[in-house]
């Protein structure tokens, strides 16, 4: 008399099947909290580009397209200068989000947290027009790009650049090869614009509030990852990285 096989043990439910996305966070408050980041990245540019001068604060690739420009003689004078100043401080933004996370255990609110300080600090100094000087503007500047350089650490999906992101997205619709969580994809870009545009109007109808923006939707983020993301539970440093991160030749 044979007996019968043992039972395998239920398999795990998987993230679409509970409901949870691919960020490991609540259904959507994660993926709101990014399209929120995203928005927030394009504030803090427009508003950089505009009130400090032909600079980004998050886009680095942009800021050496400006730097070469600048060496060949293009632009305004003193942008090579800002375009340093800006890629010296999102480095050391993103090297101190990394040791916050990934050595001394950091959650992703704190690091939130900590880029919203620097938002609100940044949204102060211009708000009550302290930023006079061209050394003002420099200071300004490295507050908000040490900001964008945390926010880059703050999550695996990229919230600051999209190049890859657009780059992987153009090869799913080629190959038609598109997933559930795309649409979500589509809403960070446009999330970026709008942010984009926030700071762009704020800056044209009331020009003391043009940094307000990005604070409020920082702010925003960092509610939703505390609520629904539970403190943060996964670490930047800690995830396989996404393909959409990083080089886009190998995005798609």
């Amino acid at each position: 008399m044979s007996s019968a096989p043992p039972a395998l043990p239920p398999s795990p439910p998987s993230a679409s099947s509970s409901g949870g996305s691919r960020t490991g966070d609540a259904p959507w408050g994660g993926e709101a909290a990014l399209l929120l980041l995203s928005a927030a990245s394009g504030a803090a540019d427009a508003f950089v580009f505009l009130c400090v001068g032909q600079v980004f604060a998050g886009v680095m690739t942009g800021n050496l397209v400006l730097l070469g420009a600048s060496a060949a003689g293009a632009g305004e004078d003193g942008v090579a200068l800002k375009v340093v100043v800006a890629l010296g401080t999102y480095f050391c933004g993103a090297a101190a989000a990394a040791l916050m996370a990934g050595r001394w255990g950091y959650r992703v609110p704190a690091l939130l947290g900590v880029e919203v300080v620097l938002l609100g600090a940044a949204a102060a100094l211009w708000g009550l027009e302290l930023v006079s000087s061209y050394g003002d503007r420099l200071g300004l500047l490295s507050l908000v790009a040490v900001a964008m350089g945390v926010q880059g650490r703050v999550r695996v999906t990229p919230t600051n650049y999209f190049t890859g992101t657009l780059t992987s997205l153009a090869g799913r619709v080629a190959l038609r090869k598109l997933r559930g969580g795309d649409g979500w994809v589509l809403g960070r870009l446009a999330a970026v614009v709008a942010g984009a545009a926030v700071a762009a109007l704020a800056e044209r109808w009331w020009s003391p509030g043009a940094a307000l923006g990005a604070v409020v939707m920082a702010a925003g983020a960092l509610a939703l990852e505390t609520v629904w993301g539970r403190g943060g539970r996964l670490r930047p440093d800690r995830r396989k990285p996404r393909p959409d991160r990083g080089n886009p030749a190998g995005a798609a």
